[in-house]
């Protein structure tokens, strides 16, 4: 008998006052029957969703996105409300859930039954947690109908009604379960807030540790260290942990723990301390309850440093000790799992880790760090891992010609993957080279969906899935926008999340979405010129020029003239009529070229934006030999000049590039 848990949307549906339509006449409540039964099997196919059980009047059923069984839900209600009616009640949720061959239970499952017993006839009720994960999607909109104790549930459960004209809106007055007053905490406590009450109980963020050392140059420790823990957590599947992009935007910041604590959602934090001189280090953790500064546990380790490993150990085992996690065999055996015994090839590769994290041309520190490592323990796993990526990202941001740095992506991966096939990392980096380099589609495809198998938490594989390869390749938008959402919700505090959430929007023609995107991206982080530069490119497809310009300009100071923001500045000044001005920033990057690698088939694009299709279709050539990442973008984005797309060599141009049909 095979049994696995696994994170659903849950759904229940029941029709309300079957029994009285069965005494009153069986024909026609048969009849009610067949027809909910009909829509259901229709809209769930539609909608991805699998139907788990129909019992009697009723079904139970789970989808991977809550997003998809809210629309699945409204689309079902929808014709249920159509003569003849079918007055039918519904209640989701989301939460963990253990599927035993054809059947599942849990506490997800018993929740979500306990919501759809609130219900009345027309309405969708979701649950507090379900609602949680709408909060990107303003078209379903939720009215609060009340916080509620249910019945072997430990915690409140506020109920959120599903606010479409067409449904039924119950008031907590009319529902029939044990309604709870919710108290405002008082100003300036600790108090439990509506936001905190909706925080899954195990969760957890780990900060950058503190470097208490004299050296500022040993603060790559402290981080690394915080990092592995992370890593170490993750592989729990009961445990909600805080991403690393998300928990280091507070690193050095003073804020107060309960706010931290909802910035995060998570109901404990683990803050520490290194302080590291010659080969002893001593390290000082705590995990506080963010609701009331409560420390759970806290210890000081005086250690050599051949000892890190097992305190990193300690201190993640103490974290599931605490929170009452039940850990199988598996679990303990993925979280203590060393990948190098050599401290000097370990601190290289926590450098590494630490100036790849800074991106720009701190990359090219981090790869020395990596092939430092390499050089002290070939047998380093992650060390591979990380000269992989550091080369992906060198190839794709244009620090280095790509045709040799995406060579030695692959190689490091698969030297990776060799020395453990358990890692995720490799398998989105062979991804991205399989999209970009060789346009091997079925490769690319595999590698990605291998990653985010291994790793569903991977926020990183899901991007990069959902940009690099469902939108610009197979235009596949929708889908793309669901692994983009999923980054989102695993990094929410990532302005680097945002910024490629938001191009997958763009490509998609969501325009004003992709903008609010963009504008919370800067709100994070106002230095990201990622986040203005797409934000730019989308005024400038809203025919926003004014606005455009002035994001443009601020990518331009931000990045210090990176070649990728002085593109989108011709393509405005051309759009505007100002050629002048667009043939001097133009001159600008052919002189750049002489000395630095530049992206050819961004110079394509801007050659054509100044009618120079000749010169654009040369560049072309050159971005096919040197085998330029960004060639395959030129398919669905919007910013694709007309009068190239009109030439039919853009349309051999594609046909070489062999997307998929």
């Amino acid at each position: 008998m095979s049994q696995h848990r696994q994170l659903s949307a849950i759904m229940f549906t029941d029709i309300e006052g079957y029994t009285a339509m069965m005494q009153k006449s069986e024909k026609n409540a048969i009849v009610i029957r067949n027809r909910h039964r009909e829509i259901v099997q229709s809209e769930h196919e539609q909608y991805n969703g699998r139907i788990i059980q129909f019992y009697g009047d009723g079904t139970l059923s789970t989808f991977q996105s809550i997003v998809d069984a809210v629309q699945c839900a409204l689309s079902m209600q929808q014709k249920f409300l159509q003569t003849p009616k079918v007055p039918v009640r519904m209640g989701l949720h989301i939460g963990d859930i253990i599927f035993n061959d054809e059947h599942i239970f849990g506490d997800g499952v018993n929740l979500t039954s306990r919501v759809e017993s609130l219900g009345v006839a027309g309405s969708i009720l979701i649950s507090d947690k379900a609602n949680e994960e709408l909060h990107n999607h303003p078209e379903l909109k939720t009215i609060s109908v009340g916080t509620y104790q249910f019945k072997n549930i430990n915690r409140l459960v506020e109920v959120f009604a599903l606010n479409h004209e067409e449904l039924v809106k119950p008031t907590p007055q009319s529902l029939t379960g044990k309604l709870v007053e919710k108290k405002e905490p008082d100003s300036g406590s600790h108090h439990k807030s509506a936001e905190i009450k909706n925080i899954p109980d195990r969760s957890v963020a780990v900060l950058p540790f503190v470097n208490m050392s004299n050296d500022p140059d040993q603060e790559y420790f402290g981080d690394g260290i915080a990092e592995e823990i992370i890593n170490s957590l993750t592989h729990l599947k009961d445990l909600k942990v805080a991403g690393r992009t998300s928990s280091f935007q507070y690193k050095g910041k003073n804020i107060e723990l309960h706010e931290l604590g909802e910035k995060l959602c998570v109901r404990t934090v683990l803050a520490g301390s290194v302080r590291k001189q010659g080969n002893w280090i001593r390290i000082t953790a705590q995990l506080v309850n963010v609701e009331d500064g409560y420390h759970l546990w806290s210890e000081k380790y005086d250690r050599k440093m051949d000892d890190v490993f097992a305190i990193q150990d300690d201190i993640a085992m103490a974290i599931t000790k605490k929170l009452k996690l039940t850990l199988l065999k598996n679990d303990r055996a993925l979280m203590t799992k060393n990948y190098t015994q050599n401290t000097d090839a370990y601190e290289l590769y926590l450098k590494g880790r630490f100036y790849m994290s800074r991106r720009g041309a701190s990359i090219l520190s981090a790869l020395q760090y990596f092939q430092q490592a390499i050089d002290v323990d070939p047998g380093f796993a992650l060390a591979h891992t990380g000269y992989a990526d550091a080369n992906l990202i060198i190839a794709v941001y244009g620090i280095l010609p790509p045709k040799e740095a995406m060579a030695r992506a692959k190689q490091s991966a698969e030297k990776a993957l060799k020395l453990d096939p358990s890692l995720c990392e490799p398998y989105c980096t062979l991804g991205y080279y399989y999209t970009c380099y060789e346009r091997n589609w079925p490769e690319a495809k595999k590698n990605f969906l291998k990653s985010i198998e291994l790793k569903p938490r991977f926020a990183e594989g899901h991007l990069r899935y959902g940009w690099n390869y469902l939108a610009t390749v197979e235009g596949k938008f929708e889908e793309a926008e669901k692994h983009g959402e999923m980054a989102l919700r695993l990094e929410p505090l990532s302005s680097y999340m945002h910024a490629s959430y938001s191009l997958i929007l763009h490509c998609a023609g969501k325009f004003k979405e992709a903008l609010a995107i963009c504008k919370t991206g800067i709100e994070l982080d106002a230095r990201s010129f990622l986040c203005y530069a797409s934000a730019g490119c989308i005024h400038m497809a809203l025919k926003e020029y004014d606005e455009a310009i002035s994001c443009f300009e601020t990518s331009l100071t931000l990045s210090n003239r990176h070649s990728f923001t002085v593109h989108p500045f011709i393509w405005i000044n051309c759009i505007t009529g100002q050629f002048d001005k667009a043939r001097v920033m133009m001159d600008e990057l052919k002189e750049r070229s002489k000395s630095e690698y530049l992206s050819s088939t961004l110079t394509a694009l801007s050659a054509a934006y100044l009618n120079d299709l000749d010169e654009a279709f040369d560049y072309f050539e050159k971005a096919f030999e040197e085998r330029d990442p960004t060639l395959i973008l030129i398919k669905y984005e919007p910013w694709v000049p007309k009068n190239l797309k009109a030439d039919p060599r853009f349309q051999k141009i594609l046909d070489r590039i062999g997307f998929p049909s």
